[in-house]
């Protein structure tokens, strides 16, 4: 018996947690030994992560991997890191599709804060390289492919590439650049491309502007995150989540990257969406002040928020108020998502969406659950994968 029956459930958010050293696989030769210098600590595989990929060759452990489906977390979880086994998982679960994001890459290793911006767009068309293999196993594992914006020249490339691999969706850095906006209009190149070939821009948490370490500088002892380290969010770090993502999908609106690209859908995944109303409202109050001395606002055909909810869509976190966020935003804005497999997502995370939607009707269920993925997603999702096989 599958997690999910009888239902389409696309999901937006889904890991491969590759091992640590996987990348190193899929890297041009010319840089390969200059990243294991600069990635060394993050390369290294430690004693517990062998004991734990091991733990998938023992038999009596994969007999039971379907009841342990959403007990077993991060590389205990069937298909974690193992391409082979993903399908099986997806069977299991019984989830439609899934987009899949990297794990340790997500912040392409904060490279694009260095001087060597080479090095950044090789890491970069490595994790394409490797998640498209991963993803390649399956039609209904929907490869993301990154592009770092700090080269201007290089990002329309490094995209066209990801989607020659056979990426379903792109995924950029929610916090700016070190040098010029995200909106910087010789982009344009790369909006087209993806409006072009119908696939969404997207951005996760990891490419988001971090908390300034000031703040934990409290006098007291550091609090440790969930995972018991330092790595992770605190209550504290979890604040500073959608600050990024609230400045630069602003920008891409008020600079017209919309308005030029009517057809380009935007996704904002595992960033939560407590944030939506207000930066719809605050949005909006922006341009209401300050249209009539600035040409960018008044070139707008739409409001912003009105601008947003044709083309912004958002994955909330399961324990916040997913109703009261689609009441004060648009049902056509929501997706679901499952953070499979990592811990965060929880064991059943179905039943916790559904639960903080109370009086939800059932239009926007399954706009929740189905069509705004699809519409997201646009040509990225092949039309035999809009309903799940058995509603067919």
């Amino acid at each position: 018996m599958a997690y999910v029956e009888n239902m389409t459930i696309h999901d937006a958010d889904s890991h491969v947690m590759e091992m640590p050293e996987t990348i190193l696989e899929f890297f041009e030769a010319k840089y390969r030994l200059q990243f294991e210098r600069f990635a060394a600590e993050k390369l290294r595989v430690s004693p517990e992560l062998k004991a734990m990929a091991a733990r998938h060759d023992d038999a009596d452990f994969c007999a039971e991997a379907q009841a342990q489906l959403m007990l077993r977390k991060n590389h205990l979880a069937l298909g974690a890191f193992r391409k082979e086994d993903r399908s099986r998982t997806l069977d299991f679960l019984g989830f439609t599709s899934q987009l899949v994001f990297t794990t340790a890459a997500l912040g392409n290793y904060g490279l694009e804060a260095t001087a060597d911006s080479n090095l950044a767009l090789a890491a970069a068309r490595a994790h394409n390289r490797m998640n498209a293999d991963f993803c390649a196993v399956d039609d209904r594992l929907l490869a993301t492919g990154y592009v770092p914006l700090v080269d201007l020249e290089a990002a329309p490339e490094i995209a066209a590439q990801a989607l020659r691999l056979g990426c379903k969706a792109l995924m950029i850095p929610s916090k700016c650049p070190p040098r010029h906006s995200p909106s910087h209009i010789h982009l344009d190149r790369l909006w087209s491309l993806a409006q072009e070939a119908g696939v969404p821009i997207l951005f996760h948490v990891g490419g988001e502007e971090k908390m300034s370490e000031a703040y934990f500088n409290n006098g007291l002892p550091r609090v440790k995150d969930f995972h018991g380290g330092e790595e992770n969010f605190t209550g504290l770090s979890f604040m500073s989540i959608p600050v990024a993502i609230w400045q630069t999908m602003a920008a891409l609106i008020f600079d017209g990257v919309l308005e030029r690209h009517p057809n380009l859908k935007f996704g904002a995944i595992e960033l939560g969406a407590a944030w939506l109303p207000s930066w719809l409202q605050f949005m909006d109050s922006a341009w209401g002040a300050f249209r009539k001395g600035e040409a960018r606002l008044q070139n707008l055909s739409l409001k912003p928020s009105e601008m947003a909810k044709r083309q912004f869509r958002v994955t909330p976190y399961a324990h916040e108020p997913t109703g009261w966020i689609l009441a004060n935003s648009s049902e056509d804005m929501l997706l679901f998502s499952s953070d499979f497999p990592h811990i965060e997502g929880g064991r059943n995370p179905v039943k916790r969406f559904s639960d903080n939607m109370p009086g939800v009707s059932s239009r926007s269920m399954q706009k929740f659950y189905r069509d705004n993925f699809i519409d997201l997603m646009g040509a990225g999702l092949a039309p035999s994968l809009r309903d799940h096989p058995s509603l067919r």
